[in-house]
Formats: structure tokens, sequence, C-alpha cells
């Protein structure tokens, strides 16, 4: 089932592995290296991430696919190979990131995924690498590797290899610290393009938003910007949050800073940290209260209200939501002084109270 391109065998792969040679020069000419304030245990996690998904779990889940296709549906092998490839192309691309974006964002929502994903999320600063920071058993269940599979089983191998070599050169770029897209949004006479371009393809400014610490910033969207390659996907189903700005700080409120064996190895080993969510005696408890929460506001801050109703910081967020599908809700204030702030999460106008809570009282 393998085609070549221009007659040269695997061209495919070194197109995908120079992309990521290109970033690492790049970066590096840039001073990068000497910028970075990663530990051994970031770069074990992250490289080591992308060698095992490279060379073990892609491959492996492929010719698993393949196999039982082979077995159980020989009938279907290869109807997709007298497809237009520009066709075969498009439908690769457009099943396998819509399939990334309901995969990704449900690594948000849902609590076990999420323990799976949050590695990705501990980076306190970008690059290339950081597009490979997840946990072993992420890359196993995800849809797409497996969509990889069952499109080269129908014949549409060569769709396959284009569709990577594109994939990986958006993936990485939105990933990296060379902000390509600001010069589209300093010139004024390419603001149209950049217009255009932003709202189809990830630009870096749109990811890096997904991965700043909090909301707080005025950037940063961590419960948004889930796209992979297209952002078309956040745009139609309310996740799209464009700002053209970089986050201040990346990473994670509160974090633990797990050993990398325990992140990448969850749920196979569990973290000896009692504090982290990777522990075995872990638990999110409610920690709201009826009685509304008296508070002293800023003006003009941003403040980030907690609406899971388990931070344990109330009424204000600390990160806790993740794993839920519950969002904080982004707020700031006029002028400076004491405010009452519902504790309750009932108050139709959160985050500040409305005495919905007396209600509950009398119940």
């Amino acid at each position: 089932m393998k085609e070549t391109f221009f007659g040269i065998p695997n061209l495919d792969i070194y197109l995908v592995i120079g992309i990521l040679v290109f970033f690492i020069v790049i970066e590096s000419i840039s001073g990068y290296w000497s910028r970075t304030n990663r530990t051994f245990g970031d770069w074990i996690q992250e490289a080591g991430s992308y060698f095992v998904l490279a060379l073990a779990i892609k491959p492996a889940i492929v010719f698993l696919v393949i196999f039982i296709g082979s077995e159980l549906f020989q009938g279907y092998s290869l109807i997709v190979t007298e497809t237009n490839l520009l066709l075969s192309t498009l439908i690769f691309i457009l099943v396998d990131d819509v399939l990334q974006y309901w995969y990704h964002r449900s690594a948000h929502e849902y609590p076990f995924l999420w323990k799976l994903h949050r590695p990705h999320h501990q980076a306190e600063e970008m690059g290339f690498f950081v597009s490979y920071r997840n946990a072993g058993l992420y890359y196993i269940l995800m849809p797409n590797i497996w969509w990889i599979g069952i499109f080269t089983f129908l014949g549409g191998a060569k769709a396959v290899a284009i569709g990577l070599v594109l994939k990986q050169l958006i993936i990485i770029g939105s990933h990296s610290t060379l902000h390509y897209d600001k010069m589209l949004y300093k010139y004024k006479w390419l603001n149209p393009f950049a217009w255009v371009y932003e709202h189809i393809f990830i630009t870096p400014a749109f990811h890096h938003a997904h991965h700043g610490k909090s909301k707080r910033d005025g950037i940063s969207d961590p419960n948004g910007n889930f796209g992979n390659m297209l952002s078309i996907w956040d745009q139609l189903f309310g996740t799209a949050h464009f700002t053209r700005k970089f986050p201040t700080e990346y990473g994670l409120d509160n974090d633990p800073k797990e050993a990398w064996y325990e992140s990448y190895f969850y749920p196979f080993i569990k973290s000896k940290n009692p504090e982290s969510e990777l522990s075995r005696t872990y638990t999110k408890n409610k920690t709201s209260t009826l009685l509304p929460a008296d508070v002293y506001l800023e003006a003009d801050k941003i403040y980030l209200y907690c609406a899971c109703g388990m931070s344990k910081n109330q009424p204000f967020c600390d990160g806790t939501h993740h794993g839920s599908k519950y969002k904080p809700i982004s707020f700031s204030v006029k002028r400076s002084g004491k405010v009452k702030l519902c504790n309750c999460k009932k108050a139709a106008n959160a985050p500040f109270c409305d005495n919905t809570h007396e209600n509950l009282i009398d119940e």
C-alpha cells in the first residue's frame, strides 16, 4: 500500500522530520536554547513522547488497523485508490481534524481524558516539542490516529501522507516560539489576508491563547481554541477566541509538578503527591456555600469567578474546573470597593449575588 512521491520512497516521512528539524534550527538561531527554563524532566517528556509516538504508537496502530481490515473487511481495501487525490486529501484532512477537535475538547471536559492531556498544559513555555507532550495513553486513544490506519487501508495512503505533512507544518508552527503571524498583524495591508488565514488555519496567537495560564491576562482562553489544524471547528461550535496577542504566562494554576514518568505513564503509575490529580487519593469537593462572599475588588482588574463550586479559593477560580464542562467567568468592576459575589453558584447574574441563596436557605 505504500506509495511514493516523485519516485522517492518515504518522502513524506522525510518531510515531516524536515519540518521538525527546520523549527529546531530556526528556534535555536533565535536564541531558544539559551532562554529556555526547561528541566531535564521536561525534555524527557516532550522529546521522548515524540519519538515513542512516531516510532511505536502511531505505526503500531496503523499496522493493527490494516491487519484487522485485511482479515475482516478485505472487500473494502483500496476503494479510495481511484478517487481524485485532491478530493481524497481534503476528505482525510477534514475528518482527521474534526475528530481531533472533539477529542481535544473532550480532554478538557472529562476527568479521565483531562489527566492524560494535562501534561500538555503543564508546559510553562512553548516550543516545537510541546506539540507532543501528553500521556502515552492519550495517543493510543486518539481517534484520528486510528483514522490514519483506516484511510490507509482504504487506499488513501498518498492522501494521508500529504495530509500529515501539512498538518505537522501547522501544528509545530502553532506551538513554536516563532510567532510568524505577528508579521500579518503588523502591516495593515496584510490584515485582510491575516483575517482569512486565521479564520481557516490555526495560528500561533490562536493556539498560544489556549496554552495561557488563565483568562486573567485578558488574552488566554485555556477552555477554548481546541482546533488542531483548522480554526473552523472552534468557530462553528462556539469555542473560538481571537486576540492576535500572546499570553504572558503559560502552564497551570497550582501545578504540583509531578515527575515526568508519573505524567507520561498515568494511569499505570500514580503520583505520590496527594495534592496531585494523578494521585490515588485526590478528590475534588464542593467548596461553595449558600452565603455570598463580601470581597474587595480593584477597579479594572480582571478577576476569575469560580463557576464549578470546587475552588479552594472561593469565590475565585484556582483552576480546579479543568476536566469538567465548567468554565470560570472573567469579570471586572468599574469602581474599587466591596462587592457581594455569589457563592451558591445559582445566581442568574453571576458572579454577582442576586439573593438567590435566600430561597435555597428557606428550602
